[in-house]
């Protein structure tokens, strides 16, 4: 009886101290793999559904699928797995939310061969802030690090840091008015901007007729 008093002690010491480290870390996760708690969609369409531990979104037309919370300053990861042929998508946040449209900063995912994955974009007011590009860039003021930005694109590192076929971690970091994303460890921008300082969080389908983008593994700690 002793002995099996001193392994129950044993095992509950080593449970909370993992409660208590987790605790420590700050993590909140945003999926609880079984539901879609804590999330909504704000699009009269768009199909959602959670399938082996995944958040499958389907749909032919563009939407996304919000937290009902609102986050100032974070690290928000998740991972993105694209569906074949041609596919874009994107991580939101600090983003603002209407009924059937959403809007603000994004991480790209990009699937096509120009391999922007990882770049800033401003969906549906600024377009691209990092990269930025004549013709696809709305703020002039962006342009004034176009070279650079490209530049910093033609990397291999950050070109291959999306897996076209695979699962792909972001990690989207904002404090203040700087913004960094990583992609797969990559990271592949780091720049200052003050429009947005708290927003809802977001996830993509970017409106292909019958195409799945799946997710997992999302997460957020307050900074």
């Amino acid at each position: 009886m002793k002995h099996t008093a001193l392994v129950v002690g044993v095992v509950l010491a080593t449970l909370s101290f993992a409660e208590e480290k987790s605790a420590q870390t700050g993590w909140t996760s945003l999926f609880d793999g079984k539901t879609v708690d804590g999330w909504r969609n704000p699009y009269e369409w768009g199909t959602v559904e959670v399938v082996d531990g995944e958040i499958h979104l389907t749909a032919e037309k563009k939407f996304f699928l919000v937290t009902k919370e609102a986050y100032k300053d974070f690290v928000f990861e998740g991972e993105v797995h694209l569906p074949e042929g041609k596919a874009n998508s994107g991580f939101m946040f600090r983003c603002h939310v209407e009924p059937n449209k959403v809007f603000g900063y994004q991480a790209e995912v990009d699937g096509s061969d120009r391999r922007w994955s990882g770049g800033l974009y401003d969906e549906g007011r600024r377009a691209w802030i990092w990269p930025s590009q004549s013709g696809r860039t709305k703020d002039e003021k962006f342009l004034a690090h176009e070279e650079a930005s490209q530049a910093h694109f033609k990397k291999p590192d950050v070109q291959e840091a999306l897996k076209r076929n695979d699962w792909n971690h972001y990690k989207i970091q904002c404090q203040g008015d700087r913004i960094q994303i990583w992609v797969n460890g990559v990271q592949t921008t780091d720049i200052q901007d003050d429009v947005d300082a708290e927003g809802y969080l977001g996830i993509q389908h970017h409106g292909e007729k019958g195409q799945t983008y799946r997710f997992r593994k999302l997460r957020v700690k307050a900074l």
